[in-house]
Parts: C-alpha cells; structure tokens; sequence
C-alpha cells in the first residue's frame, strides 16, 4: 500500500511539475519521509496498520548529509475468539549520507544510520515492552523532478539489530542482514529547501 501511495504521488507530481536542473549542495536542508496504512481481513479476523515517519537532513558539505528520524507505527488486530492485539511502536534515529554526484540531477548515495525502538503491546490486562536498536548501510539514489522535489529510492544491504522485552530473565533477539532485497525498497519524495 506505501508503494501505491507513493507511486500516485510521484505520477502525480511527474505530470504537474516541470524538470529543472537540480541537486544538492552544502547548506540545503531536505525533508522526506513515509507514511503509510494497512487493512486486512480473513474471516472475522481484522488487521490494522498505520505508520508515519518524517525525516530530516542537511548538507555539511557538497557531499556530506547529516540528518535525523522519527517513526510512529500502530497496528491492532481484532479476533472474536481472544482480546484485540494492540502494539505500537516509536522509533528514533540519525542519519549520515554521503553523495558520490550531489550537483546532478541524478544522484547516488550510500546511508549509515542507527536507530533506538520502543515498543509496547497489549492484550486484554497484559502488555509487554521492547526496547531495543539497530544499524544499517545501504545504497540509495535520488532523482531531481525540479529544483525542489526530488523521488529517492532506498534499500537495506548491511544491518544489525537486537531488541529485549522489559521482563526479568528476558534474552535479546539479535539480527543481522546482508543482501540487496530489491523487493524490499523503500520509495519517497524529498523536498529541498
């Protein structure tokens, strides 16, 4: 459904916008982000999903990016057997990118970011809270429309997580990731200031 969403925008903005010469350098500040929502049904078996996070980087330099994120996401699932399953979850994290053709229209990047997850789910009188932090490096490239509005693509090839539910005794679970899953980019619309 993001990828939906984020392909009408960017058709959208493709058909309303003329292509300027656009780019990066030192001093400009971007906002991107994503959004999106979820609903799935089997049965009497409901699902429900929201997510929204909003970024924010500036130019260092010519080539240097630095910047920051937020994430909210919220999902419920509703059973007519057990209580409804409640979780959400609050990200935040930061950001550094290095632009190999910042000048271009066309530019290629790779991102090292860390992130800090918050999480706490409830059903019926119980809930349960995970904590917990990652890191990743991957490509990304990012294509100017016009001097301001920017489509950006973005996929996950390094990555290290571990998270621990806040209860006595409890194991973390660690993840680690390599591999360029091209059915798992992230798409999105900057705006350069």
């Amino acid at each position: 459904m993001k990828k939906l969403i984020l392909t009408a925008i960017a058709v959208f903005t493709l058909t309303f916008v003329n292509a300027q010469d656009g780019g990066f350098a030192k001093g400009d500040i971007f906002l991107s982000g994503s959004f999106g929502y979820n609903s799935t049904s089997t049965g009497d078996i409901k699902d429900n999903s929201f997510e929204f996070t909003p970024r924010a980087g500036f130019f260092v330099s010519d080539n240097i990016a630095v910047g920051a994120r937020l994430g909210f996401t919220t999902s419920k699932q509703e059973t007519p057997i057990t209580e409804d399953l409640k979780t959400n979850t609050f990200n935040a994290g930061a950001f550094g990118r290095y632009y190999f053709t910042p000048s271009n229209k066309f530019s290629i990047f790779g991102e090292l970011g860390l992130e800090y997850a918050s999480s706490k789910t409830e059903q019926g009188p119980g809930e349960l809270k995970i904590n917990g932090f990652g890191v990743n490096v991957g490509p990304g490239v990012s294509y100017f429309l016009s001097d301001h509005f920017a489509l950006e693509a973005f996929w996950g090839a390094l990555g290290y997580a571990t998270a621990k539910p806040d209860v006595d005794n409890a194991e973390s679970t660690n993840a680690f990731t390599f591999g360029l899953d091209l059915d798992d980019i992230n798409l999105g619309l900057v705006y350069k200031f």
